[in-house]
């Protein structure tokens, strides 16, 4: 009986590290493969010195639908579904007038991704979601904003293999921020492009 208990523990603990193992591609890359190179290429003394994406902010506004509460309820599952995680809204910090927005009402949603979640992101973003968009022939290496920290637009829900075409009220497009601990924009640029971010060339 003790040895049954012991095979099954064996045989859960193995079932859970392939699951992790799947489930962090991107951190395993960075773990083996990353690491190594930015420490070579920017001469860094110490594995801590390397840096490494802290966080996802993914952002898309409400506009036209911010009055409608079926198309706000649409738009918030279909973000649920895209990064796995519940977004929270967005309120307006002041009243204006010519947009028709009052103070506190409802004008976007916004995820951040960390650990485990926002390696998924990203590797889908990267290896899936980019590769879908039309005429695609890289992001922008210019968008960077000083800080480490890269911003890239999206024009559409679409490319996102969790989104059905047939079940989309509208077209909506995100704005995704990927936050690193990169002190320069170089640094964090190298780190994207190694963790395959499909830059212009």
């Amino acid at each position: 009986m003790a040895e049954k208990k012991t095979a099954a523990k064996k045989a859960a603990a193995t079932t859970k590290t392939a699951e992790t193992k799947a489930q962090s591609r991107v951190k395993a890359l960075y773990d083996s493969e990353v690491v190594p190179y930015l420490m070579k290429k920017f001469g860094y003394k110490s594995v801590m010195q390397v840096p490494r994406i802290e966080k996802i902010v993914i952002n898309t506004g409400l506009g036209d639908i911010k009055d409608n509460q079926k198309s706000m309820q649409i738009t918030e599952n279909e973000l649920k579904l895209i990064t796995g995680q519940k977004p929270i809204y967005r309120k307006a910090t002041k009243s204006v007038a010519n947009f028709k927005v009052r103070e506190g009402m409802n004008i976007g949603l916004k995820v951040t991704l960390r650990g485990r979640r926002m390696y998924d992101f990203y590797d889908k973003l990267v290896s899936i979601a980019l590769p879908r968009v039309r005429d695609f022939r890289g992001v922008s290496d210019k968008a960077f904003d000083g800080r480490g920290n890269y911003a890239l637009g999206l024009k559409e829900q679409l490319i996102f293999p969790e989104i059905t075409y047939d079940q989309v009220e509208k077209i909506r497009g995100m704005d995704v921020c990927i936050v690193t601990t990169a002190n320069t924009d170089e640094e964090a640029r190298e780190l994207l492009r190694a963790l395959g971010m499909p830059f212009k060339k």
